[in-house]
């Protein structure tokens, strides 16, 4: 990590929400963006970096990843959070939401306990922003890969319980047809913690309950979740119509190309646009890692996996496991492959993250007074530099 109080960078492509600065200079003071505009201008006693054309854009923000570079947050252990924050931020990303699967309470309560060691000695990744619980609230029928020997149903002893343990959780995802779910979200909502929907076979009806009880976030769109479905002849909407349906919902989706193929990224943009869609990883330990075996969750309980053609897939390959996605190639598949313009892809995987989060005061635009989390980039989108409140953390120039 370099710490420098001032830095000048010149010559390069600033994306802001709504269009391309050419020959850009962007003025780093004391972690924090004190000046965009064009042109060359004179900084004194400032650190120079020629952009060289590359675009300057605000870091990705991951609201959704398990881990990294062979490390899971499920592994017990202070590194296995450094190694993934350290891979991620390689890839571009200055902020993660570390997210845990469903598991015993005890193995929440050693990751909650990794995560705040964590979060003192981590000087060389992506920040953190708070923890996301991926269950153990959830619908036994859209349980993808978390484990079902530990799906529960909510209940107030013990979602107490589990937050009494930190005061970091900044995201719970939970299917919110199940009983006592509701009670929960707006438990969830009052204590500043976002509810959002997954792994469930909720109709369009209990969508609509849940989000007046705070659910206003739907994980990973099309996975795991419920479309139109048939009882006794007559049809009901899912969660999938739901999140179209709902102003003011907002979405997530695995933007590798796999798991939502091209046209489905090009629907969900079509009718959300990019101020309701958050771009994420989902990632596992994998991601940053060549093709071959894997394993999915921790080290010691999780499940073997194969790693090819860019995806994680069950060994027989019957099924996806798992992705490997970095941030970077989120950006590369929406612009690339879904032909979607490279502002609303970077505001994807910045802004409206960080809008969903309610941190957009600080974070996920370059605006004077924000956070100088910002990265450099190429056309192909590969990640020449990566900072983090004035800190440059990675540079590969």
């Amino acid at each position: 990590m370099e710490n420098i109080k001032l830095i000048k960078i010149y010559n390069c492509r600033a994306i802001t929400a709504s269009r391309i600065l050419s020959d850009a200079t962007v003025i780093v003071k004391d972690g924090v963006i004190e000046e965009l505009t064009t042109g060359k201008i004179e900084v004194n006693d400032a650190k120079e970096i020629d952009g060289n054309g590359l675009y300057v854009s605000p870091g990705f923000i991951d609201l959704h990843t398990h881990g990294a570079g062979n490390h899971d947050f499920m592994d017990g252990s202070v590194e296995a959070y450094l190694e993934a924050a350290r891979v991620h931020a390689c890839h571009g990303t200055t902020l993660l939401y570390p997210t845990t699967l469903t598991s015993t309470n005890d193995a929440l309560f050693n990751s909650f306990e990794k995560y705040e060691k964590a979060c003192s000695c981590n000087h060389n990744g992506a920040a953190f922003g708070g923890i996301h619980l991926e269950g153990p609230y959830f619908a036994h029928s859209q349980r993808g890969a978390q484990d079902p020997r530990f799906l529960k149903t909510p209940v107030p002893s013990d979602y107490q319980e589990i937050l009494s343990h930190t005061n970091h959780i900044a995201r719970w995802s939970i299917a919110p047809e199940l009983p006592g779910a509701l009670e929960l979200g707006n438990y969830l909502d009052n204590r500043g913690i976002l509810p959002s929907i997954a792994h469930t076979d909720a109709t369009y009806e209990e969508v609509l309950k849940a989000f007046d009880c705070g659910y206003r976030h739907i994980t990973h769109f099309y996975s795991a979740m419920s479309g139109i479905t048939r009882k006794n002849a007559f049809r009901y909407a899912g969660v999938i119509e739901s999140g179209y349906l709902i102003n003011g919902m907002t979405l997530e989706i695995i933007a590798d190309g796999i798991h939502v193929p091209k046209s489905l990224m090009q629907l969900v943009y079509k009718i959300k646009g990019a101020e309701n869609i958050a771009l994420v990883t989902d990632s596992m330990r994998a991601a940053g890692m060549p093709d071959g075996k894997s394993i999915l969750g921790s080290i010691e309980e999780g499940q073997e996996v194969l790693i090819e053609d860019g995806v994680a897939k069950l060994p027989d390959r019957s099924a996806f496991a798992g992705s490997v996605a970095t941030a970077d190639r989120l950006v590369r598949t929406a612009t690339k492959i879904a032909e979607i313009p490279l502002c609303d892809a970077v505001r994807m995987v910045s802004a409206t993250p960080a809008g969903i989060m309610d941190i957009q005061q600080h974070k996920g635009s370059l605006q004077k007074g924000k956070d100088a989390d910002l990265i450099l980039f190429n056309e192909n989108i590969d990640i020449k530099m990566t900072m983090v409140k004035g800190n440059i953390i990675y540079e590969n120039l």
